[in-house]
């Protein structure tokens, strides 16, 4: 199963959730965008305006095989006061994938989930990490059915690694192509 929802809500970071969209839609990933709020229209971080696939309580999270979370403040805190967004993570944790970047691990930790696991946040987020969870290194990083990654500038990295763990090397390398890099 190829299919992902990204969680977006008012204040996510546009950079962190857009980048990862775009990437898996260039590898042909199956990823759906997911309203958390009360309508399709998302309002990310810096007043830029995104129309969702899908809201929330009307998409079929049993068809997914991963999670993605991205930062931004005030989009990390409504994805965590969300029960509903708690629920989904703590579901794919436990069986499936989750992707989280930026403040978004942050609400990993919060839920008792990173214990034992290797992950990264925003310098500062990890304050409250388990001990020897968190890197020294800023980065991405792979754990298991967990990728991390420490903010916006490794938003691209962070969705390779996504689209890696989905459809292998060679698909990475045609997107990395396909953006000249």
């Amino acid at each position: 199963m190829d299919k992902v929802a990204i969680l977006l809500a008012d204040g996510f970071e546009p950079i962190e959730g857009l980048t990862v969209v775009d990437v898996l839609r260039r590898g042909r990933v199956d990823i759906a965008t997911v309203s958390i709020m009360d309508g399709l229209t998302v309002t990310a971080s810096r007043d830029i305006p995104v129309i969702c696939d899908v809201l929330f309580d009307d998409y079929d999270f049993d068809e997914a095989e991963w999670v993605v979370t991205p930062g931004g403040i005030p989009g990390v805190p409504n994805l965590r006061a969300d029960a509903r967004v708690c629920r989904v993570l703590e579901d794919f944790m436990a069986r499936k994938h989750v992707a989280s970047i930026c403040a978004a691990p942050s609400i990993l930790d919060e839920l008792g989930l990173l214990e034992g696991r290797i992950a990264t946040c925003f310098p500062g987020f990890e304050r409250d990490f388990p001990a020897g969870v968190h890197p020294e290194e800023n980065g991405v990083y792979v754990d298991g059915n967990l990728v991390t990654a420490s903010g916006m500038g490794w938003s691209l990295p962070f969705a390779e690694e996504i689209l890696r763990a989905i459809k292998g090397e060679d698909a990475v390398e045609t997107v990395r192509k396909g953006l000249a890099l």
